[in-house]
């Protein structure tokens, strides 16, 4: 059987990496005919995130993308399967359900230890070690960089928490992936705009964040989880909607722009960020 395309990493100049794991709808062949058919519409996936980060490259951040859907293998889970939130209702490496608690899988073809294990070689070591190897470039040729782990979800999923969520989550795994100083110029850009916000509230930071971010080695990690009401359709078929996304994108950017500016200051004074 082939294995399709897992990700696409187009490389940039400036410190920053943005990492959208949770991009792909691709449903191999080989699991889909043990899928349930609401696997098909793969709804947990961090729609169009591509599009509205479509910014990213022109400003120089590199940017790694999956392809496969989430239902296959969980990239911001560790390998180990263990709970990054012990305690709360999540989805595991090899999600048996989707976020709303429906079954994947009919009776009796749920993936074993085996299937965990070679999805685990197959899918999700590539993802880890392009970015890796993309953030130790980075950080080579510009003494810091910053991990940008990028995600979106429903705004209200009541399984998963309470109420609605803030518009934008941000998560430093309670300050341990990421300077203070640089998670402090992002979230005044924050404040200052007329989306809500939280720090390390409901989401803190998946596996990415938590095992790449280590702020004492320059290596920096911020995941931000929004809510998709802010740039598209919650429902299917989970249409983009622009005139939402263009209100959105200028905060990203200058997220961005504080966060490289803030580790200009503090690493490496020669850094220019384009226009």
């Amino acid at each position: 059987m082939s294995t399709p395309a897992i990700y696409t990493l187009t490389p940039g100049t400036l410190p920053l990496l943005i990492s959208l794991p949770h991009l792909g709808t691709v449903l191999p062949r080989e699991f889909s005919d043990t899928m349930h058919p609401k696997a098909a519409i793969t709804q947990d996936t961090d729609w169009h995130l591509d599009r509205l980060y479509g910014f990213a490259q022109t400003l120089g951040a590199s940017v790694l993308k999956a392809h496969v859907s989430r239902y296959v293998i969980d990239l911001n889970r560790p390998p180990s399967g263990e709970s990054l939130y012990p305690g709360q209702t999540t989805t595991s490496l090899c999600p048996l359900e989707t976020f709303h608690g429906e079954p994947l899988y009919a009776p009796g073809t749920e993936p074993d230890g085996a299937e965990q294990r070679r999805r685990l070689h197959t899918y999700w070591m590539p993802y880890h070690k392009a970015l890796a190897q993309e953030l130790a470039r980075l950080k080579a040729a510009n003494g810091a960089v910053l991990l940008w782990d990028a995600h979106s979800i429903a705004s209200v999923l009541p399984r998963l928490f309470e109420g609605r969520l803030p518009d934008l989550n941000l998560g430093t795994n309670s300050g341990q992936s990421c300077g203070a100083a640089l998670i402090a110029r992002v979230a005044e850009v924050v404040r200052q705009s007329r989306y809500c916000h939280v720090l390390n509230g409901r989401f803190k930071g998946g596996y990415i964040t938590r095992h790449y971010g280590q702020p004492a080695r320059n290596v920096h990690a911020i995941q931000l989880e929004m809510c998709q009401a802010l740039y598209m359709d919650e429902a299917a078929p989970f249409n983009y909607l622009e005139y939402r996304a263009t209100s959105v994108q200028p905060v990203l950017q200058s997220m961005l722009r504080a966060a490289l500016a803030q580790l200009a200051n503090q690493q490496t004074p020669d850094i220019r960020i384009e226009n």
